[in-house]
């Protein structure tokens, strides 16, 4: 037994074996950041702030959160061993030739939408991680094993195909799972003197510690960071995501969650922590510059318009919310006649806004590249 927790024994003979049981939040004792890992903090609570006036400076910048949370959905589920690209994604015929892969991410962007959306009506809540857990779920992989339900069994954590006694990591039992989660909901809503960054970091190793439901319980922990950071207030708007730090260094990720159980090290992880929303909150803040000059650098190119309505305009802030399409769809996504939208099509591909991306004749598809290229990195 450490600070973090104890271990259970559960059932008797050949059959029996230990799951975790977690101690409450916050630590006991304390937690005791040294000199280091305070001044990330205040780095990364002052990166937090620019990105905030950032986002509020952009133009459209629900333009921007939108294509951000599916970057964000992409890195997330890639972690879970889901295979696509940001293309696979955005395809306008990816309807038509839908595989589990690209249903896992869109699945994640909707649920993250909807967790959003509901904080208008209830509290970061387990009623709140049910319902989007459902979300999340639905029609995919993983739609089995309880969408929106807390397991009413006991999952492990280790080697596809491994049993309970090879497991690297055991969850609580029902009942231990059942009490963490009510302390887990109490601990998120209640009063605190502890930044709001460090709650964070607790509350996502407490969640993924419990790990409450059979499938999903990655994705939902990592949506909770930012739901935690909105509900506090240090967030605005869903722009941001961990994910690419962590993708990027998941073999740590993993290892410093698992040193809190083994040895009640919360600080280590902190730090980590406080670090990924460093990099994060930069990242955010490169890709909101870097959109926003593409955007007026190509808005100054658009030729003026000699009628109205301006079909190359109209089609210009298509192309910002839908990088790669076809034609047949575009017309009638902006009501008007198939030759209209492909001549508008023709003169953004002249200016260089636009690429040819396939050789057919018929559903040619068109990319904004240098759009997708800035959206692309790290994915």
């Amino acid at each position: 037994m450490n600070r973090a927790g104890s271990y259970t024994t559960n059932m008797t003979g050949e059959m029996a074996y230990r799951s975790f049981r977690p101690s409450p939040l916050p630590p006991d004792p304390p937690l005791a950041l040294d000199n280091d890992c305070l001044k990330l903090l205040i780095e990364a609570n002052k990166e937090l702030v620019k990105l905030n006036v950032a986002a509020n400076l952009i133009p459209d910048s629900d333009l921007f959160v939108s294509m951000y949370v599916r970057k964000e959905a992409l890195m997330t589920s890639q972690m879970e061993g889901t295979q696509c690209t940001l293309d696979d994604i955005l395809d306008p015929n990816a309807d038509g030739n839908a595989n589990l892969d690209v249903g896992d991410v869109v699945n994640y962007v909707n649920a993250a939408q909807y967790a959003i959306a509901r904080r208008r009506d209830l509290p970061l809540c387990n009623r709140l991680l049910r319902e989007t857990h459902e979300r999340l779920m639905k029609g995919v992989r993983g739609e089995d094993k309880d969408p929106g339900e807390f397991r009413r069994s006991q999952n492990w954590i280790g080697p596809r195909g491994c049993t309970l006694k090879d497991a690297r990591f055991i969850p609580p039992n029902v009942p231990d799972m059942t009490e963490a989660l009510s302390d887990l909901e109490k601990y998120m809503n209640g009063d605190s003197n502890t930044d709001p960054l460090v709650r964070a970091a607790l509350i996502h190793y407490q969640f993924e510690t419990i790990h409450p439901f059979l499938d999903g319980n990655g994705r939902i922990g990592r949506l909770l960071i930012l739901l935690y950071l909105m509900d506090q207030g240090l967030l605005e708007k869903p722009i941001l995501y961990v994910s690419y730090f962590l993708k990027k260094n998941q073999v740590e990720y993993y290892d410093r969650i698992s040193e809190v159980r083994r040895s009640g090290n919360y600080e280590q992880w902190v730090r980590f922590f406080l670090e990924a929303v460093y990099v994060a909150a930069n990242d955010a803040m490169e890709s909101i510059h870097a959109l926003s000059e593409l955007h007026e650098r190509n808005l100054m190119i658009l030729p003026k318009p000699k009628r109205v309505p301006d079909h190359v305009r109209k089609l210009f802030d298509y192309a910002e919310q839908h990088p790669i399409l076809d034609i047949r769809k575009t017309a009638l996504a902006l009501g008007v006649s198939y030759n209209t939208a492909a001549s508008a099509v023709r003169k953004l591909t002249d200016l260089g806004i636009l690429r040819k991306t396939t050789n057919a004749s018929r559903n040619r598809v068109f990319a904004y590249q240098a759009y997708l290229d800035i959206l692309r990195e790290g994915t």
